[in-house]
């Protein structure tokens, strides 16, 4: 029951994506998505992506992947636990990640630094956000797995 709740919730994370483009190299400067403001800014970039596409982010959370037979592929994210993300108990918050090679360079429940580029595409006629990753390092020491809004 908790894998189902956790592969819906991650859909719906999916489905938090808007319009669509391909994500685009950026000489911006980099956006660190904190841990103490986690939930609040990954939410602003994805209610506003307008103002975030084509730019580096870089965060902290647990690389995991799903499978989704729908697509026949597997949907990779790095992402942090919440217990109160809209109204939801045991709900996910990050960004999918995208690999140009289409491999990983971690396993999964790894904690992971990541930088991307935010972009745009369409699956199944949804518009969705993910990260093109430039990097992705395990990093040794786990940071908050579950944060709040409090």
């Amino acid at each position: 029951m908790r894998k189902l709740l956790l592969l819906f919730l991650i859909v719906l994370l999916l489905l938090a994506g808007c319009s669509g483009d391909s994500p685009s190299a950026s000489d911006s400067d980099i956006i660190e998505i904190s841990e103490r403001f986690f939930i609040l800014e990954v939410q602003e970039i994805q209610l506003n992506p307008e103002d975030y596409l084509g730019r580096t982010i870089r965060y902290e959370g647990v690389f995991r992947s799903v499978y989704w037979a729908a697509t026949d592929r597997y949907f990779h994210f790095v992402l942090r636990y919440t217990d109160d993300c809209c109204g939801l108990d045991g709900g996910v918050v990050g960004f999918e990640v995208y690999f140009e090679d289409g491999h990983a360079p971690v396993e999964a429940d790894a904690w992971v630094e990541v930088t991307g580029i935010l972009g745009r595409y369409e699956e199944d006629g949804r518009r969705l956000l993910r990260l093109l990753v430039t990097s992705m390092t395990e990093l040794e020491t786990r940071g908050a797995e579950v944060v709040s809004l409090r």
